[in-house]
């Protein structure tokens, strides 16, 4: 086993096939088949085709690179919802092993060693006002929160309204993103606010 030459890969978040190959000098078949034998063996994780983490990272990982891992699952994606209000400390509950984004592909959840990565679809129209963090692509904090209430509105998404702070939302930044929404989410997100 080239365990400790593998241990080399730990500097990174994930790796490739291709990184698997330049490390070990090796083709990429052979890289295939390892990878194959190690993630039934529980030394590598497979995150998606040709994305891998060392299982002995994966429980160290902090809440920044799981969200990271996240943006990687379905690309494009932001982390947005109650996952991107935790992150502002605008709720009170604190998601834990649980990250949800918005995606413009398909709804999907994914479950890798117990964490869950939730991806929930928004139309095109809806897909904008998000920042890329620290290497990590999330919404707004207002945008955040009009997410959650579109979904909610259609009942496509549970919400409790008393876990949130929402004076510490920018009220102008709301109205003018709930121009392009739906009648239902702008009334619910309007009553909220007292807007």
């Amino acid at each position: 086993m080239r365990y400790a030459e593998l241990r080399k890969l730990r500097d990174r978040l994930y790796f490739t096939l291709q990184d698997l190959q330049d490390l070990l000098g090796i083709k990429p078949e052979y890289a295939r088949v390892l990878c194959t034998r190690y993630k039934e063996k529980g030394i590598f994780i497979r995150l998606k085709k040709n994305f891998y983490v060392l299982n002995e990272k994966w429980d160290g990982f902090s809440q920044e690179d799981y969200l990271k891992i996240s943006n990687l699952l379905q690309v494009p994606s932001y982390i947005s919802f109650m996952t991107a209000l935790s992150f502002y400390e605008i709720t009170t509950q604190v998601q834990r092993d649980y990250f949800e984004s918005a995606s413009v592909k398909r709804s999907v959840s994914f479950n890798i060693n117990g964490i869950t990565f939730n991806f929930y679809k928004l139309k095109k129209q809806y897909y904008f006002d998000f920042i890329k963090k620290d290497d990590i692509f999330i919404a707004t904090k207002e945008k955040a929160f009009i997410d959650a209430v579109y979904l909610y509105s259609f009942g496509k998404y549970k919400l409790d309204f008393s876990s949130l702070d929402l004076d510490k939302l920018d009220k102008d930044k709301i109205k003018k993103i709930l121009k392009v929404y739906p009648q239902k989410t702008r009334n619910i997100a309007k009553k909220l606010c007292g807007i």
